[in-house]
C-alpha cells in the first residue's frame, strides 16, 4: 500500500456503504446485503471487488439509470430442483443471494438445486455465493457472464466476459476450498486497481487490435471500453501456453449464464445501444449440492482436508517457502485485516468524500 493509504475498520465501512446504497434508493434490507457482499471482498483481501467498486460500478450506474435500486425478483419458471429467475436489472447482490438461497433450499430437499438468472447486474465476488453453500454443508458452484472483455484464441476482438467459474467445497480445516477466479488471466477490476495505483500491467494480460500486448493501465481501460483491446484468456495469447483452455471455460460460463434462461450473451452485454448506455442484462447460475446425499459430511470434509494438506506439504520449488490451496490466502488476508479494516488509497478516499457530499451523509469522521 502507498503512504497515502489509510485503514478504516470494517464495521464503519460497511455502515457507510449501507447508507450510500440507501441514499441512492436501495431499500434498507437490500442495502445491507449489497454492503455485506462488498465488505466480505475487502475482508478476504480482494480489493478489486469491495469498496473499490461502490461508486463506479453501483452508485454511478444507478444514477445513470442503467441499474434499478429496487429489485424486482421474479421467478418465471420453477421445478423441484430448478428455477429460472428474471432480475429485471435490479441489484445483482440481492438477486444472487436470493437465488443461491433457493438452490440451497432445493438441495436440502432433493440433494441438488440449480437456479439460473437473466437480466441481472454485477453481483460482486462470486465466492460469496459459493460460501453460502459451504456454510450449509454443501458444495456451491456459481458463474456469471459479463460485458465483453476476452478475445477468443487467435482473435483480438473482445467477445466474452471475464466469466468466473467458482467452486466452494467444505473441508475440516479452518478455511474451505474456495476457487473464485476469472477465466481471463486478469480481470477489469484488477486493471482498475493498477490504474489507481499508477502501476504498469504485466505483459500478456491484454492484447490490442493489432495483436500487441498493452501495459499502460489507463490506456488499457480506455481501449477496453472502446473495443480496441481485449483480455487474454487463462493460458495466455495463442495456443503455445494453452490459452484455448481459458477460452473454452469462458465459453462454458457464457452458455450456462445465457442459454438456460433465454438471456443475453456476448456483444448483447456491451451496455451500449445506439450510442447510449443501457442495462447490461447479465446472467448467472447457482448450483448447490448436498454432500450428505452422497456421503457423511464429516467423512467428506476429512478427505477434502487430507487432499489439501498433502498438496500444501508436497515438495516445494527452490526458493519457495510454502504452497497454498484455493481459499487459504483469503483466510490469511482476513487474519491480517480483521483488526485493521479496509485499505483506502487516495482515489478511494476522494470517491468517499464525493459520496458524503452528494448524499449529505452525516456522522462520518474518516481519517482523511
Amino acid at each position: 500500500m502507498s503512504d497515502k493509504t489509510v485503514w478504516v475498520n470494517f464495521d464503519t465501512m460497511e455502515k457507510f456503504m449501507v447508507d450510500v446504497f440507501k441514499g441512492i434508493g436501495v431499500p434498507e434490507d437490500d442495502a445491507k446485503i449489497c454492503a455485506e457482499i462488498l465488505i466480505t471482498s475487502d475482508k478476504w483481501g480482494i480489493d478489486s471487488h469491495g469498496t473499490n467498486r461502490l461508486k463506479p460500478i453501483y452508485y454511478d450506474r444507478i444514477k445513470a439509470g442503467i441499474q434499478h435500486p429496487v429489485t424486482n425478483f421474479e421467478i418465471v419458471k420453477e421445478g423441484p430442483t430448478t428455477a429460472v429467475v428474471d432480475g429485471h436489472d435490479g441489484m445483482g447482490h440481492v438477486i444472487g443471494k436470493r437465488s443461491m438461497g433457493m438452490a440451497i433450499e432445493k438441495a436440502k430437499k432433493y440433494g441438488m438445486g440449480m437456479v439460473v438468472v437473466r437480466n441481472s447486474t454485477h453481483y460482486g465476488i462470486a465466492g460469496y455465493f459459493a460460501k453460502m453453500a459451504i456454510d450449509q454443508g454443501m458444495i456451491g458452484i456459481t458463474g456469471t457472464n459479463a460485458r465483453p472483455s476476452i478475445a477468443p484464441t487467435f482473435g483480438v476482438e473482445n467477445m466474452l466476459g471475464t466469466n468466473p467459474l467458482t467452486f466452494g467445497i467444505p473441508s475440516d480445516e479452518e478455511f474451505p476450498f474456495l476457487l473464485d477466479c476469472a477465466t481471463s488471466i486478469s480481470q477489469r477490476g484488477k486493471i482498475e486497481v493498477y490504474d489507481k495505483l499508477g502501476k504498469t500491467l504485466p505483459e500478456g494480460w491484454v492484447i490490442d487490435e493489432n495483436g500487441n500486448t498493452m501495459t499502460d493501465a489507463t490506456e488499457t481501460l480506455d481501449a477496453l471500453v472502446k473495443g480496441k483491446a481485449a483480455l487474454a484468456p487463462l493460458g495466455g495469447i495463442g495456443e503455445d501456453t494453452a490459452g484455448y483452455k481459458g477460452y473454452g471455460y469462458a465459453t462454458v460460463v457464457e452458455i450456462l449464464s445465457a442459454a438456460l434462461q433465454s438471456g443475453s450473451y456476448l456483444k448483447m452485454l456491451l451496455g451500449i445501444e445506439n450510442g447510449k448506455r443501457v442495462p447490461y442484462h447479465l446472467g448467472h447460475f447457482f448450483i448447490a449440492i448436498d454432500i450428505s446425499a452422497f456421503v457423511e459430511l464429516d467423512e467428506f470434509k476429512k478427505t477434502t482436508g487430507n487432499i489439501l494438506r498433502e498438496l500444501r506439504n508436497s515438495k516445494k520449488a527452490p526458493g519457495q517457502e510454502r504452497i497454498y490451496t484455493a481459499g487459504e490466502k483469503e483466510y490469511l488476508a482476513w487474519l491480517e485485516r480483521k483488526d485493521k479494516g479496509v485499505p483506502l488509497n487516495l482515489e478511494l478516499q476522494n470517491e468517499i468524500k464525493t459520496l458524503i457530499k452528494e448524499l449529505d451523509l452525516k456522522g462520518y469522521n474518516f481519517p482523511f
